[in-house]
């Protein structure tokens, strides 16, 4: 599918699409539970469909009500010996520990870049907590046999922070006096967000500095009800959308949340961008925009929008934790160096450190996303200040995280074209 997105000017209101972080912890905590679960706001990309398509083959029964989720569970109880976590790298890190709580032989699958993801932390880790496992060569497909028996470990966070929210869920189901110790943690804020759910299931971990997290007496989730609040990952490219091209103003963040790509305010504020924040809504404007610094080795998401960011604004913008980027949908750090050199603007990669040269002047051209939806979402909005058009091959790569976002684009007055989706403006 090919969009073509054209120079124009933002101005409008939009309401942030749910987070898709919180949406699938939800639906893992829903699994884990017992009783109904009830999930307002669902979110429902690629990613939240495959999460929803595992916990139901691992136990739960799932059903579409109105504008909700209900989620039945008694546990993880496996209905089939495979599980396709689809292309969601947070699915199947979350989901293998959690799926190892069964004592049957599971096979968990996926498609995509997630073939060629490394996935030999889980043959260190799960055999020490006495999980057979293996895989092809590092890679899918996993080969799991449990249950998993909790117990004191140590593990490698430097990766991803998404393997340890999958030990953190599957410990808090069984776990009595046994405590994680993690070295060299990436994504703190996504820890927080997942330990943040886990107590509104029920289950409190307690944790020292982001190093340790202990279980005391064993606990239990607690079916209920949950709100999935707005994305800050997808709300960051129309907040960017505004500081460059105009003015918008998005509903349904929350300020407070533990998302960790709300930093992306903290972004626009360095380049200069006008803010106007309330607790559940944001304005942004355009203003004079200079080059800044940002460490987005936290918030490595955030890499797509800070480009696009970072081509509008004048002199060299430094964004650390390239070394994060290597194992997303695409190798992000050289698609971005690709894709925006055909549109005229100039990346540095230095070590950990890319280098956009901006305020050059963005050039329209064909582009490829390279099947990563973020690509495709940083490259739209690049266009909004493009000499000329933009045209976006593989643009439906949006549909994994945020199916909404051309609409949403179109809502704030851009001009999208494509025909298939029946986008005009």
């Amino acid at each position: 599918m090919q969009v073509i997105v054209s120079p124009g000017e933002i101005k409008g209101t939009v309401t942030a699409n749910p987070s898709k972080s919180a949406m699938q912890r939800a639906v893992a905590a829903a699994l884990l539970s017992k009783g109904k679960t009830v999930i307002h706001n669902p979110g429902l990309s690629n990613d939240c469909l495959a999460a929803l398509e595992v916990a139901e083959n691992l136990g739960a029964k799932i059903k579409r009500e109105a504008e909700d989720i209900e989620i039945t569970s008694n546990g993880v109880k496996p209905f089939y010996d495979s599980i396709n976590c689809g292309e969601s790298g947070l699915g199947i890190r979350m989901f293998t520990p959690i799926a190892a709580l069964a004592d049957i032989a599971i096979t968990i699958e996926g498609h995509g870049s997630l073939t060629t993801r490394p996935m030999d932390f889980f043959e260190a880790v799960l055999p020490q907590l006495g999980v057979e496992c293996s895989t092809r060569q590092g890679k899918l497909p996993l080969h799991i046999k449990g249950p998993l028996q909790p117990k004191d470990i140590t593990i490698d966070g430097s990766l991803s922070s998404q393997f340890l929210t999958g030990l953190l869920m599957a410990f808090g189901a069984v776990a009595e006096d046994a405590t994680i110790t993690v070295t060299d943690l990436k994504s703190k804020p996504y820890i927080a967000l997942t330990l943040q759910l886990m107590e509104q299931f029920g289950v409190k971990v307690e944790q020292h500095n982001f190093e340790t997290f202990h279980f005391g007496k064993k606990q239990a989730y607690r079916a209920g009800e949950y709100t999935v609040e707005g994305d800050w990952s997808g709300a960051a490219f129309l907040l960017v959308a505004a500081a460059v091209a105009g003015k918008a103003e998005v509903h349904h963040l929350n300020t407070q949340s533990a998302q960790s790509d709300k930093a992306i305010l903290e972004a626009l504020e360095k380049a200069g961008a006008h803010m106007l924040p309330g607790v559940f809504t944001i304005i942004v404007e355009k203003g004079k925009l200079e080059a800044f610094e940002f460490d987005a080795t936290d918030c490595p998401d955030l890499f797509p929008p800070l480009v696009a960011l970072a081509a509008n604004c004048k002199g060299t913008t430094k964004i650390k934790g390239v070394s994060r980027l290597a194992h997303k949908e695409s190798d992000r750090g050289i698609t971005l160096q690709q894709e925006f050199g055909k549109m005229g603007i100039r990346i540095d990669l230095q070590g950990d450190d890319m280098l956009v040269y901006g305020g050059t002047g963005i050039k329209g051209a064909h582009v490829h996303s390279h099947n990563d939806h973020r690509i495709a979402m940083a490259c739209a909005v690049a266009a909004l200040t493009a000499d000329k058009p933009v045209s976006i091959e593989n643009a439906e790569a949006i549909n994994k995280s945020y199916p909404e976002f051309f609409e949403h684009l179109q809502k704030i007055g851009a001009s999208v074209r494509n025909e298939e989706l029946k986008i005009k403006n």
